[in-house]
C-alpha cells in the first residue's frame, strides 16, 4: 500500500514537471512569470495524474479484490481455494493469513464430517442389538430372562455413556465446564480412584502401584478430576498386556509456579512420536503394534480430560519413548494453598 501511494505521488510530480516545462517552451521564459507557470503546471499535472493514479491504484489493489472474493467464498463454505502470493510483502502476508484460515476451516469441516460419521457408527451397533433383541422377544424367538435384560441394560448404558461423552465434548470445546471448586486433597482422590479401578486391573493381571502418600491440596472440582483419573487409568490398563505395570503418582512442583503433578505411567504398547498430540484429538483411537483400538471406547475421553484440565487452568500432556516402550500421561493443575487440616475426606 505504501508503494502505491509513493508511485502515485511520483507520477503526479512527474506530470506537473512535464507540463510546466512544456508551458515554458511554448510560451517562452520571458512571457510568463515563474509562479504562474507553477500554478498552471500544478493544475494540469493534478488533472493528468488523477486518472493515471486511479488506473495505477486499481492495478496495485487488484490482489485485494482477490482476497475479498476469497473471503466471500470462505463465508459461503468453500475452503479449497488457495490464493497466489503477490510480490508486495504486506499483501503477501495478508494473503498467507487468508490461505491459513482456509486450510484451518477445511480441516474443521473434515473433522465435523468425521465426527458425525463416528457418532453414527458408535450409536448404530447398540441400537441394532437392542432392536434385534426386542423384536425377537416380540416375535417369540427369544425368551426374556435375566441375561437378556442384563445385555439390554449394557447396551442402554453404552448409549447413555456416549450421549454423556458428547455433551462433555461440547462443553470441552466451548470451554464451558461447570466446575464446582472446593479444597481437595488430590493424593487422597488418586488413591480412592485407584482402589475403585483395582478390580479391573486384577481381572487383567495388571499391577497398579500408587505413589500418593503425602497430602497434596489444591482447589478444584473433585468429581471432574476423578473423571480425568478414571480416563487415564482406564487407558493405561487398555495399553498393557497381562502382567503389565501401571504407576500412579501425585506430587507438587514448586517452580517456576506451584503445580500439582499427577502422572500415570505404563509399560504398555507406547505411542509413536507423531501421535503424542493426536491422542488428544476427538475420536482418535490409535491402533498400535497391530493391536486394535480399545473396544467400547468413544475415542473422546482424552479430549474431554484435557478440556477439564484446561478449564482448571492446567493441562494434560503425553510422553513416550516410542512403540512398545510404554507411555506417561501428566496432569498439571495450578496449586492453590490449602491447609491440610482444611481438606475434606474423599468418599470412595
Amino acid at each position: 500500500m505504501v508503494l502505491s501511494h509513493v508511485m502515485v505521488l511520483l507520477l503526479a510530480l512527474a506530470a506537473m514537471a512535464a507540463i510546466s516545462a512544456l508551458i515554458e517552451v511554448w510560451l517562452g521564459f520571458d512571457d510568463i512569470e515563474g509562479d504562474v507557470v507553477l500554478q498552471i503546471g500544478l493544475l494540469f499535472g493534478g488533472v493528468a495524474a488523477f486518472p493515471a493514479s486511479l488506473a495505477l491504484s486499481r492495478f496495485l489493489l487488484r490482489p485485494l479484490d482477490r482476497v475479498r472474493a476469497a473471503t466471500r467464498r470462505l463465508a459461503e463454505g468453500h475452503y479449497d481455494d488457495i490464493l497466489e502470493l503477490p510480490s508486495e510483502p504486506g499483501l503477501a502476508a495478508l494473503v498467507q493469513d487468508v490461505n491459513t484460515l482456509a486450510a484451518a476451516l477445511a480441516d474443521s469441516q473434515r473433522r465435523r464430517a468425521r465426527l458425525i460419521s463416528e457418532v453414527a457408527h458408535e450409536m448404530r451397533t447398540p441400537i441394532t442389538i437392542l432392536r434385534g433383541q426386542i423384536e425377537g422377544v416380540a416375535d417369540g424367538i427369544f425368551v426374556p430372562d435375566e441375561a437378556m435384560f442384563a445385555s439390554l441394560a449394557d447396551d442402554l448404558h453404552r448409549l447413555q455413556r456416549l450421549a454423556g461423552d458428547l455433551s462433555s465434548l461440547s462443553r470441552s470445546e466451548e470451554a464451558a465446564f461447570d466446575l464446582h471448586r472446593t479444597p481437595t486433597d488430590v493424593a487422597t482422590l488418586a488413591r480412592a480412584t485407584a482402589e475403585r479401578l483395582r478390580p479391573q486391573y486384577d481381572d487383567q493381571t495388571v499391577a497398579l502401584s500408587v505413589d500418593a502418600g503425602t497430602p497434596v491440596g489444591t482447589v478444584c472440582d473433585p468429581d471432574r478430576i476423578t473423571q480425568i483419573l478414571v480416563n487415564l487409568l482406564g487407558n493405561a490398563l487398555a495399553a498393557c498386556d497381562p502382567h503389565g505395570h501401571v504407576v500412579l503418582s501425585v506430587h507438587t512442583e514448586p517452580a517456576p509456579v506451584r503445580q500439582v503433578i499427577v502422572r500415570v505411567m505404563d509399560d504398555g504398547v507406547g505411542i509413536a512420536a507423531p501421535d503424542l498430540e493426536r491422542v488428544f484429538h476427538r475420536f482418535e483411537r490409535l491402533e498400535r503394534l497391530g493391536r486394535p483400538a480399545a473396544a467400547g471406547g468413544s475415542g473422546i475421553g482424552l479430549t474431554i480430560a484435557r478440556g477439564i484440565a484446561r478449564a482448571h487452568g492446567g493441562d494434560i500432556t503425553a510422553e513416550s519413548a516410542g512403540p512398545g516402550k510404554g507411555a506417561t500421561f501428566t496432569l498439571r493443575l495450578p496449586q492453590e494453598h490449602v491447609p491440610v487440616a482444611g481438606l475434606p475426606p474423599v468418599s470412595r
